[in-house]
């Protein structure tokens, strides 16, 4: 399976910078980018925050190290004048003929915000992404120069160059676990992205003909059930530090999503939904565990609703991204979505 194809587009992540040498790093960034171009990949997500390393040079090297992956890069209005965007994105093009998929994020660490001297509150800061996206898009569309008279940004005949081939015109994400956010996504033509509930919570729902709709979610399957969650807690160990780092961020932080996951609890601890990972601050998206057909069984309750975009957490090894590739085909095949069936 291609992350491409089938109707729908699976990106892994880039490790975090925070706490690596920067050789080891950029090392690891390469090797990670090559594991998940090997999988079938669409892309691959690019941090952006006051604690990483800068997301566009990063992505350059994933660039560099592959042939087709398509870097998903965490846009901050904060950090960067939205002409400046759209001159990374026809620059990465028109040197290396890549697509560039854009993140845009309206917010961040609480912290990082005040540092950046940026009060602007949860839903404005939404508006002001809206405002901010709608400039790229214009820029990147070519045509005549752009002049904008907005409440956040104002440009005056602003024209791209070079002009970008309108084939690797950007994808762009909006988290959208809030309304503001999905209204924001709707303005902009992105596609809302989620920190998902379990499946069974969307039966019944449907989004089709709303817009376009995806997840992060992180995977850990196996042949086995057994096999797969002493993987997930080899890995994922309750840990009591980070139970109180997972708390502390709570009380700093006006994320929606952030804390619709903190309220839920873990339910039975059976899976495949499991948030220990999250509640023990280890990652920031729930993970499905269990065996290869469990969690397709998962995944299609996703499919079935419309969801087509899944952004997966950073894989710790090649391996598990075949697996999680050989778990989507599965999810395709028992999907009830008239697209994905097996005659279709």
């Amino acid at each position: 399976m291609n992350g491409a194809h089938d109707g729908i587009e699976v990106f892994s992540t880039c490790p975090p910078s925070s706490g690596a040498a920067g050789d080891v790093h950029g090392q690891h960034v390469a090797e990670v980018a090559r594991w998940s171009e090997r999988a079938g990949c669409r892309g691959i997500l690019v941090y952006s925050d006051n604690s990483q390393v800068d997301a566009w040079l990063v992505s350059h090297v994933i660039i560099q190290n592959t042939k087709s992956l398509c870097p998903l890069v965490a846009v901050q209005p904060v950090y960067m004048h939205p002409y400046t965007v759209a001159k990374m994105i026809t620059t990465f093009a028109y040197l290396y003929g890549r697509r560039i998929y854009l993140n845009m994020v309206a917010g961040g660490f609480k912290n990082d915000l005040t540092a950046l001297n940026d009060t602007t509150p949860h839903d404005r800061r939404y508006e002001r992404l809206t405002e901010y996206t709608t400039i790229i898009t214009r820029l990147l569309a070519g045509g005549s120069p752009v002049s904008a008279d907005g409440e956040f940004y104002k440009a005056v005949n602003l024209k791209l160059s070079p002009p970008l081939d309108r084939d690797l015109l950007p994808g762009i994400f909006v988290s959208s676990s809030s309304e503001a956010g999905l209204t924001a996504a709707r303005a902009i033509g992105a596609t809302a992205i989620e920190y998902p509930k379990p499946a069974r919570d969307y039966q019944g729902r449907s989004h089709a003909g709303v817009l376009a709709r995806g997840i992060r979610v992180g995977i850990i399957s196996r042949e086995r059930d057994e096999e797969a969650w002493g993987v997930a807690r080899a890995r994922f160990p309750e840990d009591r530090k980070g139970q109180l780092v997972h708390q502390l961020a709570m009380k700093v932080s006006d994320s929606v999503w952030h804390k619709q996951l903190s309220d839920m609890g873990n339910g039975d601890g059976q899976g495949p939904y499991w948030l220990v990972p999250f509640q023990n601050y280890k990652t920031m998206c729930p993970y499905l565990v269990g065996s290869y057909d469990r969690v397709a069984e998962e995944l299609s309750g996703y499919l079935d609703v419309g969801y087509r975009t899944f952004i997966l957490d950073v894989p710790a090894a090649a391996e598990d991204l075949d697996h999680t590739m050989l778990t989507f085909q599965r999810a395709l095949e028992v999907s009830k979505c008239p697209s994905y069936s097996k005659t279709g």
